[in-house]
């Protein structure tokens, strides 16, 4: 019963994470071409700067999509734990494409402000329409950014989250390109490349953390000290544990594999102690969200005569 329900709730947030991937996609996707086609005609480079961002979503949206649907797979014999690692290879290449498109950007806001100061630029300024598709773009952005955001929360989706943080990028990035549409048509040009460098580096800044958090997920790393504290508290409760000496966790997607070596009286028998191994397995599977296995060693320590 408690392995169905599990299988229900693994069912039900890889529907939501793909939801969330999909909507983001298709959104993406109206809005590089709204972008680029009113770029061109309204004459406004920011937007059409702004568009090439948005194919770059929707290029990566894709390779999210395939690889969400290949963490749903279920665990194999070559994968006992499921492919749910699989989240954050997509997150880093979430993280991938958000260093390049900063990188891109920046580059090319640069290039744009050389060439004003220099004179052979020669922007004269969008059309209405411009302004008000890159306003359009940052409300809805507004939305995608929460709704997917809480997605990630619910989920706990390290892809979805990353989605998440792009989607809000984008944000800044249509706000720097409306900014720029203004001041340019109020005979400022020179503020529209500069916005876009400003936003590049936000970008830029995102993308490495995307980067840092879902390398540490596949190198292994230690979810954090807190959970480790929380395990020890959980098992001071449990009858007949004389020390806890190590709590080694790994992640899997959301998942969480422990490894626990505990320490009990010598004069136990091993039935008693495997008991003892029992509830520790029990009390942690059932306390803590996301536990998927728990491997407990035991051994005897010293006792008082």
């Amino acid at each position: 019963m408690k392995e169905t329900e599990s299988n229900l709730a693994a069912n039900e947030r890889s529907r939501k994470g793909l939801l969330a991937i999909h909507v983001g996609l298709v959104a993406n996707a109206l809005l590089a071409a709204a972008k680029a086609t009113i770029g061109v005609v309204g004459h406004s480079p920011a937007l059409l700067a702004d568009g090439i961002n948005s194919t770059s979503d929707v290029a990566y949206g894709v390779v999210m999509a395939i690889f969400m649907r290949l963490s749903g797979k279920p665990a194999d014999h070559e994968h006992p734990y499921g492919h749910d690692q699989m989240e954050s290879i997509a997150a880093v290449v979430v993280g991938a494409f958000v260093v390049t498109t900063a990188i891109a950007i920046f580059w090319n806001s640069v290039n744009g402000v050389y060439e004003i100061i220099s004179g052979t630029g020669d922007f004269a300024g969008a059309s209405q329409i411009a302004l008000w598709v890159a306003l359009g773009a940052a409300g809805l952005k507004v939305w995608l950014t929460l709704w997917t955001r809480r997605i990630g929360k619910q989920t706990k989706n390290s892809a979805v989250e990353a989605l998440a943080h792009d989607h809000r990028n984008d944000i800044f990035s249509a706000l720097a390109a409306a900014l720029g549409i203004f001041f340019g048509r109020m005979g400022f040009p020179w503020v529209d490349p500069l916005a876009g460098a400003v936003v590049s580096l936000i970008i830029l800044y995102t993308g490495v953390e995307i980067l840092r958090t879902s390398t540490a997920d596949l190198m292994d790393t230690l979810p954090g000290k807190q959970l480790g504290r929380t395990i020890r508290d959980l098992l001071a409760s449990v009858d007949g544990i004389e020390a806890i000496e190590e709590v080694h966790a790994h992640r899997f997607g959301p998942y969480l594999v422990v490894n626990v070596i505990i320490g009990v009286d010598g004069a136990l028998t091993v039935r008693q102690g495997d008991m003892i191994a029992t509830r520790v397995e029990e009390l942690l599977l059932q306390e803590i969200e996301f536990m998927r296995r728990v491997y407990v060693h035991y051994h005897p320590v010293k006792t008082p005569e």
